[in-house]
């Protein structure tokens, strides 16, 4: 007997669940319906008129920032291009490392 109890438990249970995902749905598909036929209503009453646009802070910053920024002298060395620049940097920083390199692998061999 405690079997048949069982199964019918299981089957009310299932009965309840399947209720209240109908009822859910048919909450979600009424929670909608009435969302859109407000939404159709409401578009004119939704619209705000535009105000006058206020100065952006970034808008102004980026002013000031090229501003200050045509005022900085030409670099002193004209001649060299920024690539060539960069290139000596590049070697001496390569030459650097290679010395750190030397000095410590003459430390392990010692």
């Amino acid at each position: 007997m405690g079997s048949q109890r069982g199964r019918y438990d299981r089957r009310v249970r299932r009965l309840i669940k399947i209720a209240l995902i109908a009822l859910g749905i048919r909450w979600f598909l009424r929670w909608r319906k009435r969302r859109r036929e407000r939404a159709e209503l409401e578009p004119a009453a939704t619209v705000t008129p535009v105000a006058p646009a206020e100065p952006d802070p970034a808008d102004e910053l980026r002013q000031k920032l090229a501003e200050s920024r045509g005022d900085e002298p030409e670099p002193v060395d004209a001649e060299l291009a920024p690539e060539e620049a960069v290139e000596d940097r590049r070697a001496a920083v390569h030459e650097q490392g290679r010395a750190a390199l030397d000095e410590m692998s003459s430390a392990d061999e010692s």
